[in-house]
């Protein structure tokens, strides 16, 4: 298969799959999303999923969470591990979303990269998932499927992101994100498949015998 092939079976089986990808991290709002994906970094959704109720029944908004003081907070968190920076960063950016953007979320990657534990990866779930705008965050999950799939040669999710948006239409930006994610974990596994097991990888490379190593970008 060429790539743009490869793509658009890709496409057509991740949409077969999961026709209506649902968010994996529980939120109700813009804000208790931001604070979700934040969360999220080197922790499992699941995990984040059991710690925000907790957190959340403290403070909803950023008018709230910003009175708190950051030990509570940690306190909290601490399952979700690097709770001292996550903690902190939860704290500072809920007062500056309070004195900067009227306790509002901003909907522009500048302004939400501006914030503390916020990089253009978190900024790009909430864009898409919060906003509708058409982003397409690249996790780990993601650049592995990516590289495995030979959609890129990428050793960076800057490279890949690029590389996938070329690839995909732009109005399968946000669903084909979460679809990625859903495949990545059920069928195409880091110390799983390698490349070699699962029906996207062994449809794509029906003759490849060695394992694809994908490094951590």
């Amino acid at each position: 298969m060429l790539k743009k092939e490869r793509a658009a079976f890709i496409d057509q089986r991740l949409q077969s799959l999961y026709p209506n990808p649902p968010i994996p991290l529980d939120h109700t709002d813009s804000y208790s999303l931001l604070v979700a994906v934040l969360l999220s970094a080197q922790c499992t959704d699941a995990r984040v999923n059991t710690v925000t109720p907790a957190l959340f029944k403290l403070a909803k908004t950023p008018q709230k969470m910003a009175g708190v003081a950051v030990e509570e907070i940690k306190a909290i968190i601490r399952p979700c591990g690097l709770s001292p920076q996550k903690s902190k960063a939860i704290s500072v950016l809920s007062k500056m979303l309070v004195d900067l953007h009227g306790g509002e979320v901003p909907d522009n990657f500048a302004d939400l990269e501006a914030l503390p534990g916020v990089g253009h990866k978190t900024a790009s779930v909430v864009m898409s998932q919060a906003f509708g705008h058409p982003a397409f965050a690249v996790d780990t999950h993601i650049h592995r499927l990516a590289q495995r799939w030979g959609l890129t040669n990428g050793k960076n999710v800057q490279q890949t992101e690029a590389d996938l948006k070329k690839l995909f239409p732009k109005d399968r930006w946000v669903d084909i994100h979460l679809q990625f994610i859903y495949y990545a974990r059920e069928h195409c596994q880091a110390r799983n498949c390698f490349g070699l097991e699962c029906e996207i990888c062994s449809t794509c490379y029906p003759k490849r015998v060695n394992k694809k190593i994908v490094l951590k970008p």
